[in-house]
């Protein structure tokens, strides 16, 4: 074989190799991370589901965190993309709320394990990027908030309230969803698709009420 050529396939199949060991790495770091959780799974854990010799593991990550790290901003980079573009693109209030939730929903069932493991360790994550997961995968909310308010996609309210409300719904509704597309992964997609039309009309229900309270009108009189 000619030497040049031997020399041009060299590189593909040392990235090939960096990308195969990087994914093995991740993937026994998942496991281990389901099974005994970050705090109590080490380093040797890990490379022990690797196959890999231990010297090898520091070539690609220095430390536990790092492999964390890893798999959350694979997640969040993926999910916050896709919650901005989906929410900017929307022409009504039914197309920014339904889009943005199952941006969110759809993430959360194609990759349960991360999303569990990020709630599950909100002290790792605090460390690792200064924030909790809610407010890294919700990022951009206030913006695009603010955005449709302004295009008149969704009623002038209190801003504050209404991004905690989209906050607390997809925070509760995302970890239910997580449990039931692990236990069943052939669901996942219509599991997703089922908390977003849940999200999407308890959420157009109460914009459509809320101008029966709107002004400091008076809430209706409760009768025991």
């Amino acid at each position: 074989m000619d030497m040049s050529e031997t020399k041009k396939e060299t590189p593909g199949k040392r990235e090939f190799n960096r990308i195969r060991n990087r994914k093995a790495i991740l993937g026994a770091a998942r496991e281990c991370f389901r099974e005994r959780g970050y705090d109590n799974s080490t380093i040797r854990d890990i490379v022990r589901r690797t196959g890999l010799a231990a010297g090898t593991f520091y070539n690609y990550f220095s430390s536990k965190q790092d492999i964390f790290a890893a798999l959350l901003t694979d997640f969040l980079a993926r999910l916050n993309h896709n919650l901005t573009e989906n929410r900017q693109a929307a022409g009504s209030a039914d197309e920014f709320i339904y889009s943005a939730y199952f941006a969110l929903f759809k993430a959360t069932a194609s990759d349960p394990l991360v999303y569990e493991l990020a709630h599950h360790n909100d002290r790792a994550i605090r460390e690792l990027f200064g924030s909790d997961i809610l407010g890294l995968t919700m990022v951009s909310l206030e913006e695009d908030v603010k955005g449709a308010v302004e295009q008149g996609l969704l009623p002038d309210l209190d801003q504050e309230y209404l991004c905690a409300a989209f906050f607390g719904v997809g925070y509760e509704l995302s970890l239910r969803l997580a449990h039931r597309a692990h236990s069943n992964p052939d669901e996942a997609e219509a599991e997703a698709r089922k908390a977003t039309l849940f999200a999407t009309n308890l959420f157009l229900n109460g914009l459509r009420l809320d101008p029966l309270f709107r002004n400091g009108a008076p809430s209706p009189t409760i009768t025991e």
